[in-house]
Formats: structure tokens, C-alpha cells, sequence
């Protein structure tokens, strides 16, 4: 099993992609802000026809939008035979209406005609289990405090665990997802050390610092940052990798843009 990272930035990023990534052959979780979506994945090495499975946290348009160009791209190649199968997406009660409502207003008429027939939409409650890709995923509510988010729970290779927490920092009632976990996804919007210049709790987000104690508390195996600013790239790996170890023992994971990693 691997996750390949199409962007790991945030929202306002300009240097890297919004964060959003594949695990194993052609899950796709988030999409990122508009077309680049389709770039990330060329050159990650993935065509449309590797997605068949999409799952989106939450409705802010650095991870939904880029859903509606997949929609787009994927009903042209089916309305030219050009697709073989399905497209699923999944998410929650607030983000399926409002992808169905813009893909519905945003595409040509022959387009959105295969929203129902071969482009489902796919609604997932709090706690649903499913299995999607040959994988188990449990979904949950991350307990946003600003808009409606969801994470979840992948469970392979006979019983490893990777959790991913969305874009805010884990709320004390998920914590439990994570504990002794092989793999933990946490958003880091900034190092500890810039906090007070980039002021990430302003923005309902978390350090570097943050992240790495919470892994530390909660038994985590491997932790990967994404979600940051783009301020020093050139230099983030290293950073956030130095001040991560300064607070967790486990493996620390600072990916760049179309980097894979093996989720041993």
C-alpha cells in the first residue's frame, strides 16, 4: 500500500497544490482547488481512468472544486467510450448536495446526464463503514468548529491502521482513532516557531509542535504533515522534520508534492 501526495499545501498556497493524495492504486481523497487536479495526477503518473473512488473531507473549495473537473474530464471520456466502470464519490450530508448542485449548474447538458447512471454520489454517515478499492474505510466527524468535515479510518495489510484527521486538528473525542495507529495524516500549518508571525490558530489549525505531541501521546508509528504553508519550501522537509522529532520518537513523513511513500 502506498499514498502518493498530489498537493500538500493549504489554501492560499502558490508554491505547491492544495492537499489532496491517492492511496494505493487509485483511492483519491480531496481534489484540490480547480483543473490542476488533472496536472497533479499526470504527472503523479495516474490517469482518470486509475479513479474510480473519490472520497471529499469537506466543502472549502481548496478540496472540492477540483471534484467537478474530475466529474467533467471523467463524463466526456464516457460519453466517447473512453471510461470503463464506475466513478464513486463519497462524503458527507453537506458536501454530496452541493457537488451535485454545482456539477448540475456547471456542466453541459450530455456531461451532467451521467451524474445517477455512472457518476454516483454517494452520501456517508458518521461511524459508516465501507469498503471501497478492496479497502476498509471508517468514516467519521471530525467535530469542525467552522464547517461540517469528516476523516477517517483505513484499515490494510491485515490490520494496519492509517488515519487520516482532514485539514484541523484532531478534536479530543477522535483521538481515539489514533491511538497506536501505524500511520496518522495531521495538518501543520506552520512551525511552532512561526506561530506567533503566521498565527495558525487564528485559522483553526495547528503547528508542527502540536502534531507531533499529540502522535506522541496517542502511540502513533508514523506521522505525516501536510497542509502547510509555503513560505520555504525549499527548506520545509527539513524544518518540520527537525522541530517534529524535537516532540515524537516515531517516524516523521514531510512530503513533497508527487512524492510516494510506502505505508509499510
Amino acid at each position: 500500500m502506498n499514498i502518493t501526495m498530489l498537493g500538500t499545501g493549504n489554501a492560499l498556497v502558490t508554491e505547491c497544490y492544495n492537499t489532496c493524495f491517492v492511496l494505493g492504486e487509485g483511492f483519491l481523497v480531496d481534489t484540490g482547488g480547480g483543473s490542476g487536479i488533472l496536472h497533479q495526477l499526470r504527472h503523479a503518473g495516474f490517469t482518470l481512468q486509475d479513479i474510480h473512488d473519490v472520497f471529499i473531507t469537506h466543502s472549502h473549495i481548496d478540496h472540492i472544486l477540483g471534484a467537478v473537473w474530475l466529474i467533467r474530464i471523467t463524463a466526456q471520456m464516457m460519453h466517447r467510450d473512453n471510461y470503463s466502470g464506475d466513478l464513486a464519490i463519497y462524503s458527507h450530508n453537506e458536501v454530496i448536495p452541493l457537488l451535485n448542485d454545482l456539477a448540475q449548474k456547471l456542466l453541459l447538458p450530455y456531461q451532467a446526464e451521467y451524474l445517477g447512471p455512472r457518476i454516483h454520489l454517494h452520501t456517508v454517515r458518521n461511524g459508516e463503514a465501507r469498503t471501497i478499492s478492496g479497502q476498509e474505510f471508517t468514516f467519521f466527524d471530525i467535530h469542525s468548529e467552522r464547517t461540517k468535515q469528516y476523516g477517517f479510518v483505513m484499515s490494510y495489510d491485515g490490520g494496519k491502521r492509517l488515519v487520516c484527521y482532514g485539514d484541523e486538528p484532531c478534536h479530543a473525542s477522535c483521538e481515539h482513532y489514533a491511538e497506536n495507529a501505524d500511520w496518522v495524516l495531521h495538518e501543520s500549518f506552520c512551525l511552532h516557531s512561526d506561530a506567533e508571525t503566521l498565527k495558525p490558530y487564528e485559522k483553526h489549525h495547528s503547528t508542527v509542535k502540536d502534531a507531533a505531541s499529540l502522535a506522541q501521546r496517542l502511540g502513533v508509528k508514523n506521522l505525516l504533515l501536510y497542509h502547510t504553508e509555503d513560505s520555504d519550501l525549499q527548506h520545509r522537509k527539513e524544518r518540520y522534520t527537525s522541530e517534529a522529532r524535537q516532540y515524537f520518537s516515531g517516524n516523521v513523513y514531510v512530503p513533497d508534492d508527487l512524492e510516494t511513500l510506502a505505508l509499510l
